[in-house]
This record gives C-alpha cells, sequence and structure tokens, in this order.
C-alpha cells in the first residue's frame, strides 16, 4: 500500500490574506456582539480592513479577505446559508464590484473616505435588492432606503476616516515592510 501525502506551500501573500482576514472576522465577530438600533444597520467595522488591503495590496487581495470574512464569519456566528448569509454576501459583493469599477476614477478627486462612502452605498444597495427580489417582494422595502442610506453616508464616512487616518500612520509602513 502506498501513502501519498499533499503538501501546500503558502506564500507570503497567503499569509498576508489570512492575517487580514483574520482581523476582518474578529471586527465581525465583535460587530455582532453590540446591540443594533435598529435590525440590519451595522457600523460594517471589518470594511476598514477591507480599504486597508485595497488601497496597500490591490483588488486581488481585498476580494479574499472580503470573501473569507463573509464565510468565516457566517461559519462562526451560525448563520452560513441563512438570509443573513446572502444579504453579508451580496452586500459584499456589491460594494466590491463598485470597487472595482471606481479604480478608474481620479485618485486625487476619491480618495479613502470617497471609496469608503460609495462601496457602503453599493453595499446597502445589495442588500436591499436581495431583500426585495428574493426576501420580501414588495415595494414597501423602498421605504427603508432613506433610513439604511443615511446609515451608509454615517458609516462609510466614519470607516473611510479611519481607515485614511490608518493608512496615514508611520506604524502602518513598518507593518507592510515586515508582512511583505
Amino acid at each position: 500500500m502506498t501513502v501519498s501525502t499533499i503538501s501546500l506551500k503558502a506564500s507570503p501573500e497567503d499569509h498576508r490574506i489570512a492575517r487580514m482576514a483574520a482581523l476582518a472576522i474578529g471586527l465581525t465577530l465583535m460587530e455582532a456582539a453590540l446591540p443594533s438600533p435598529l435590525p440590519g444597520v451595522k457600523p460594517g467595522l471589518a470594511n476598514i480592513v477591507t480599504l486597508l488591503v485595497l488601497k496597500q495590496h490591490g483588488m486581488r487581495t481585498a476580494a479574499w479577505v472580503s470573501a473569507l470574512r463573509v464565510v468565516a464569519g457566517s461559519l462562526l456566528l451560525g448563520s452560513f446559508l441563512t438570509p443573513g448569509f446572502f444579504l453579508s454576501a451580496g452586500g459584499a459583493i456589491a460594494s466590491l464590484a463598485l470597487l472595482w469599477l471606481a479604480r478608474h476614477l481620479p485618485e486625487q478627486l476619491f480618495g479613502t473616505v470617497s471609496l469608503s462612502v460609495l462601496a457602503a452605498f453599493a453595499h446597502i444597495a445589495g442588500q436591499l435588492g436581495i431583500v426585495y427580489f428574493w426576501l420580501i417582494p414588495t415595494p414597501g422595502v423602498l421605504y427603508l432606503t432613506p433610513l439604511f442610506g443615511t446609515a451608509a453616508l454615517v458609516f462609510g464616512l466614519v470607516n473611510g476616516l479611519a481607515a485614511a487616518h490608518l493608512l496615514a500612520a508611520p506604524l502602518t509602513a513598518t507593518v507592510t515592510q515586515d508582512s511583505a
């Protein structure tokens, strides 16, 4: 009888993705423990990590971190393949798609804060689209748009400012060099 062994070698990029995904998952779990004033309204703290990764390492790495956060976070919270999982995944996909399109926008006019706000609006639009077309197919869902749009603006600004601050911090450059 022969025994075969599969050996996988992790690259430095794999380690970087794992570290950043772990941070995003931790923020997701912490956020789930916080009380929410309204159902479905959360600050999206893990999106700060996605913005940092996007700015420092590009779209591909940001997409991996976001996907791992959604899947692992839902597994740890016990919501995998529930409507909440699909809402989270739909929002993540919509915001990543918008960020992918936004790479063509001028950097001087669309910095980290602008991208965060745009991604927050895309996230909410993706979620409301899933609610409207799958979960609750009634026009009444659209009455929630101003409330969720306001939350997206506020949290998009706050998360964007936090990400911009972290990107400007001297410690970020040191961590980036060490992890490469």
